[in-house]
């Protein structure tokens, strides 16, 4: 990357004070842009959830990873639950999404319960293992609540072969005028459930998956008790990516965890963080990391700025380690601080790998909180910080009355936040789709067909408040 008539600016920046310039360009398509990321994590789109307790579950993990990103299970969950989820994504299908399954004397009640979970809000009525119905919630609408499934589902089912080719069973379904169809395997058992939309997303994504062919998932591990520990029985889990997370990583203490889980010899990429600065990705370099986790204060959960007067705008501290991380032939993941797509391609351009998102992915369908509504009826999750008074608490819960009492005293964090789903975009697909075509158009202005041709083509200028707002869109006339 570099600036614009080379004139590099005095001040740090972040996402919003820089542009990028079209260069001339011989792609012919958006889609012939390969956006795998070189830095050995599998990934084939550069997207990473963020390991908050809030956005990163299993539903998130599977949904994320068939698309071809990553999802980092928390280091707050307890081993023998994320050692479950690790299995439990890695079996999934790289194609159809896992149902919502239910029996036909379950009730409307226990339907409505559940059919949140899933962005297409539909379930399958099974029987001896095969589907004998589909409910959604138009089904369930008026009804009284403890009326059997058997009831109000709909019979005449549409079923398509589990191994279908996606193409094909975009046209089926189009043809029928079906939004979704279960699958079956040759026995004619329940093996998952299809709609148009991801059949079609089946044939512009390439799942991020294993030499084993099953879903890639990462997990972290915090700096404090026994690391290593941890470390060796997520990847006996056979974790895809360990990541040793602490919000200031430039310290004596992530220097130790580093050397504990390296001496495991572990086959996988570590990552750790979060530093700001080029001294930062050389120390945890040499101890150890293969990938430099970068942002202090940038997320839309973090107080620390704020409360402490520490951190750097996101765009220059990327850009710093970067270059300091490709000098020592190592990565890094950009974390925090984007809020439209354009802020992930600025990220990718100053040199990231991949770039780590949170709060943005908190409001939707897939993100492990409860679905609540406003009351003005508008649809949102709960999410929180990691380094909140909530969080805090829930990491300590096992700890005396004092110490937890003490450590609740700091807190750099929101506890509670309501993240709005977005009618239009209310799946994280939705929002992945939003994305990586921006990231795809970005790549196609600088001429470049690879996430590596991107960086060194990216030319960037500075503009002011106003040259900001002024490529906003209007959308009402004024």
């Amino acid at each position: 990357m570099r600036f614009l008539n080379d004139v590099r600016p005095s001040h740090d920046l972040t996402y919003d004070d820089v542009f990028m310039v079209p260069n001339r360009s011989a792609v012919g398509s958006r889609q012939s842009v390969d956006l795998s990321s070189p830095d050995g994590t599998g990934t084939t789109i550069p997207l990473v959830v963020a390991n908050m307790t809030a956005i990163a579950g299993r539903r998130m993990a599977e949904t994320v990873a068939r698309r071809g990103g990553l999802v980092v299970i928390p280091q707050d969950i307890p081993i023998d639950v994320v050692t479950e989820v690790i299995g439990w994504v890695k079996t999934r299908h790289v194609v159809l999404d896992t149902p919502i399954v239910l029996s036909p004397s379950q009730t409307v009640a226990d339907a409505l319960a559940l059919l949140p979970k899933r962005a297409h809000g539909a379930g399958v009525v099974v029987e001896g293992g095969r589907p004998v119905g589909i409910v959604t919630e138009a089904d369930l609408t008026g009804v009284d609540r403890f009326t059997q499934l058997s009831e109000v589902m709909s019979r005449e089912l549409m079923v398509l072969d589990a191994e279908i080719d996606p193409r094909l069973a975009f046209n089926q379904l189009d043809a029928a005028h079906r939004k979704l169809a279960p699958a079956v395997d040759r026995d004619g058992k329940l093996a998952g459930i299809l709609t148009r939309k991801a059949a079609l997303r089946a044939t512009l994504y390439t799942p991020a998956t294993d030499a084993s062919g099953g879903l890639r998932v990462a997990a972290a591990v915090g700096v404090n008790g026994d690391v290593a520990g941890r470390a060796k029985s997520l990847l006996d889990a056979g974790v895809d990516t360990l990541v040793v997370d602490t919000a200031h990583g430039h310290q004596e203490s992530m220097i130790n965890a580093l050397h504990a889980v390296r001496a495991l010899d572990p086959r996988v990429p570590i990552v750790a963080g979060n530093v700001v600065a080029a001294e930062g990705v050389r120390d945890l370099v040499a101890a150890g990391a293969d990938i430099v986790k970068v942002g202090v204060g940038p997320g839309a959960m973090c107080t620390t700025r704020m409360m402490t007067g520490v951190g750097r705008p996101q765009f220059s501290a990327v850009l710093e380690c970067a270059a300091e991380a490709r000098r020592l032939g190592k990565h890094v993941w950009a974390d925090g601080g984007v809020r439209h797509p354009r802020d992930v391609a600025m990220a990718l351009a100053a040199g990231a790998s991949n770039v780590m998102i949170g709060s943005w992915f908190a409001g939707t369908y897939e993100s492990p909180g409860d679905l609540q509504q406003s009351a003005d009826g508008r649809l949102y999750k709960e999410s929180f910080g990691m380094a909140s008074a909530r969080a805090v608490r829930n990491r300590t819960s096992e700890e005396s009355a004092y110490d937890r009492a003490r450590k609740a005293l700091f807190e750099e964090g929101i506890s509670t936040s309501r993240m709005f789903l977005d009618p239009a975009r209310p799946g994280v697909e939705d929002l992945i789709d939003t994305i990586i075509a921006g990231v795809r158009s970005a790549c196609t202005y600088a001429g470049a067909d690879s996430l590596e041709e991107f960086h060194q083509r990216a030319v960037v200028g500075v503009q002011s408040a106003a040259g900001y707002a002024e490529g906003k869109p209007l959308h009402a006339s004024w």
